[in-house]
């Protein structure tokens, strides 16, 4: 071909206000893209701080109960080691299990609640 040749190709109009409309098209849907992706990882980096707090409120309720637990268990054999007789032994044991079975009947609850509220946080909707 000559030179000639190549200057009298044209793309035509139509094919070119085409292109460009689909270029324009492509342009603004992937600047929605990622404004829609800037907009989730913010909203990710809020739960993420809204479940964190709730694990650590969790976690320090947790902990609280066991040394709590610990502490009322350490007590228990203190009382083990100073009971006179037979029927002391049984009356602390029974008052025991008793005051261990409605703490963690508590502590369970108290938990539950705790846990519930952690979730209902991580889910809210962010206005």
């Amino acid at each position: 071909m000559s030179d000639n040749g190549r200057e009298q190709f044209e793309i035509p109009k139509d094919m070119r206000s085409m292109a460009e409309a689909s270029f324009e098209q492509a342009r603004k849907a992937f600047e929605q893209f990622v404004s829609t992706a800037q907009a989730t990882a913010g909203s990710i980096e809020e739960r993420n701080a809204s479940v964190r707090a709730g694990a650590k409120d969790i976690s320090s309720r947790a902990f609280a109960y066991a040394e709590k637990n610990v502490q009322d268990s350490l007590n228990y054999a203190q009382s083990l080691v100073k009971a006179k007789d037979l029927a002391e032994i049984m009356k602390l044991h029974s008052e025991y299990v008793q005051s261990q079975m409605r703490a963690l009947a508590d502590q369970a609850s108290e938990m539950g609640h705790i846990i519930s509220r952690a979730a209902m946080n991580a889910v809210k909707p962010k206005n």
